[in-house]
């Protein structure tokens, strides 16, 4: 049990950092003298490195039993170097955001995979630990709001990394690996191509991609988004906490929902929702509504992630956890990021709010309908199966 209350309260600290630092980088960005569109070239340029890089840290937790260290560093580095986020020289902030992208894109897939393990130790679920991430993200998006009106944002990385030494602290104090030791019995390269040889994973991983890289256009513009329709800061950082709070119960429903509809199925019900949020947004296309539509956030981000890590982890064997996790994210997060960044980017920056809307509309039901392969493809597998049981 005391691995459950630290690993929640790591993924609080990092919810508190990450939801007060995150959605105000880009208006930090913009008020150093960068349009929307530099912002995304920007914001790309970090994934399309950490893309290259993820794999290692897959190999290093897996094969060379590092877990702690890498989820230490995966929080540290980017902490330390936020303060030069106030630079007034692109090139130093490309350097910075490049760097900081390389060591917090394997946060997520490895502590992933201590939640998921110490899930299974002790009879919990995944999302009963991950809704911590959630809350902290909901209240530290509202407290970016009401810092940001009261101080400048060109401060904001000091709150950020204050909260991320906390998670540090509280990182270091985690067992040296997240699992039972399972010595990697395949190479990276064999682990993947039997993944990427899986038809359904492939519409797996797609589906996700299209899906996921519309959350660009909430995570990295929502706030440039936001003001140019007129809202506030202050307003911005209400809908930033409605759209995390809603994650926490979310969460929490997730594990039953999946339990009675299955992984497959629940990635499909929150593609619909991703798509049903943006239509809202492009029929109603003003402040109130873009921070009412929060409340769809959690039942889609939230029963999406929580059904796509432990539907990874299904078909991952044992020791291969960490890599398959960060394969997944390197669609998930990495490639979604790169085109979500750089297309939302160009189209807020050229066609406005209401462009970015229809795409991101388009992108969801693209993914939805892969998903719908995804969820009869492993219908099938499941029919065959019994029937070769029967037989």
């Amino acid at each position: 049990m005391r691995i459950l209350l630290k690993l929640r309260a790591f993924y609080l600290f990092l919810g508190l950092a990450g939801g007060l630092f995150v959605p105000y980088l880009t208006l930090l960005l913009v008020q150093g003298g960068l349009d929307s569109g530099r912002v995304g070239a920007l914001m790309a340029a970090g994934p399309l490195v950490a893309i290259l890089t993820q794999p290692v840290w897959g190999i290093i937790s897996d094969r060379y039993r590092q877990t702690r260290l890498v989820l230490v560093l995966s929080v540290a580095v980017p902490a330390g170097l936020a303060v030069f986020y106030r630079s007034e020289y692109f090139i130093v902030l490309l350097a910075v955001y490049m760097v900081s992208t390389i060591f917090s894109s394997t946060q997520a897939p490895i502590a992933d995979s201590y939640a998921i393990a110490a899930a299974r130790r002790t009879g919990s679920t995944y999302g009963s630990i991950r809704l911590m991430l959630s809350f902290g993200a909901a209240v530290g998006g509202y407290l970016g709001g009401v810092y940001v009106s009261a101080f400048s944002v060109s401060t904001i990385w000091i709150p950020f990394l204050l909260f991320s030494l906390l998670a540090v602290l509280v990182a270091v104090t985690l067992p040296k690996e997240a699992a039972e030791n399972h010595m990697m019995t395949q190479s990276f390269s064999e682990g993947v191509k039997e993944l990427l040889r899986n038809r359904i994973f492939l519409a797996f991983l797609g589906g996700s991609f299209m899906v996921n890289q519309t959350m660009t256009a909430f995570g990295t513009y929502f706030v440039l988004a936001f003001q140019s329709m007129g809202g506030s800061a202050q307003y911005a950082g209400i809908a930033l906490l409605l759209a995390s709070l809603t994650n926490v119960p979310s969460m929490l429903v997730a594990s039953r929902v999946i339990g009675k509809w299955g992984r497959e199925r629940t990635l499909l019900l929150a593609a619909l929702i991703y798509v049903l949020r943006w239509a809202i947004q492009v029929i109603f296309p003003y402040p109130a509504v873009m921070i009412g539509v929060q409340v769809l956030h959690g039942v889609s981000f939230g029963f999406f992630y929580i059904a796509a890590v432990e539907y990874v982890s299904q078909i991952t064997s044992a020791d291969m956890q960490a890599t398959g996790q960060s394969l997944y994210n390197m669609v998930f997060s990495g490639l979604s990021g790169i085109v979500g960044n750089l297309l939302n980017g160009f189209l807020l920056s050229q066609g406005g709010v209401q462009v970015m809307n229809v795409s991101c509309m388009i992108s969801s039901a693209i993914g939805a309908v892969l998903l719908i392969y995804v969820a009869r493809g492993s219908r099938r597998k499941l029919l065959a199966a019994a029937e070769g049981l029967s037989a």
